[in-house]
């Protein structure tokens, strides 16, 4: 059995992460044609800024969607900043890339899933943890004992036209 030296699992979460950052980058002067954002994230991941009440509310996750009403769209290397208004009231929301669950666009019919490692202690050691990597090596563990492998379809992930 071969050994992932290199990591493709972390070095393909951060590409994906990525396409993230650059649609926000595009999106700084307001969303093109009809494309909204729906973007999920651990909301006591390290780094995230969010009020208090808001994170008593969405103790684990949260969901925010970019479309029409929202102001100060910051989107640096490590994280994105946005207010955002909830009940009339603007909140700051800042958000590193790394804690991001889902994005979403309805418009492109787009979604990113990622894997993120709750890290909700000052632990450094959970930095160095790869679930995508504990998952594969998962995977095959569960092939090996089944002696037999799945086929998957890519069909359900090509964009319909």
């Amino acid at each position: 059995m071969s050994q992932d030296l290199i990591g493709y699992s972390k070095l393909t979460q951060n590409a994906l992460r990525g396409v993230v950052k650059e649609a926000l980058k595009m999106s700084i002067n307001g969303l093109p044609g009809d494309h909204h954002f729906y973007i999920s994230f651990k909301t006591q991941y390290k780094g995230v800024g969010l009020a208090n009440y808001l994170v008593q509310k969405y103790p684990d996750e949260m969901t925010i969607v970019l479309q029409l009403q929202f102001d100060d769209l910051e989107v640096a290397d490590d994280y994105f900043a946005v207010t955002l208004h909830f009940g009339g009231v603007p909140q700051r929301i800042v958000v590193p890339y790394v804690a991001i669950t889902r994005f979403y666009d309805p418009y492109a019919r787009f979604a990113l899933p990622f894997d993120v490692v709750d890290d909700l202690s000052d632990e450094d050691d959970l930095n160095d943890f790869d679930p995508l990597e504990a998952e594969v090596e998962e995977t095959i563990a569960t092939e090996k004992a089944d002696k037999a492998g799945d086929v998957v379809s890519l069909d359900a992930f090509r964009r319909k036209k």
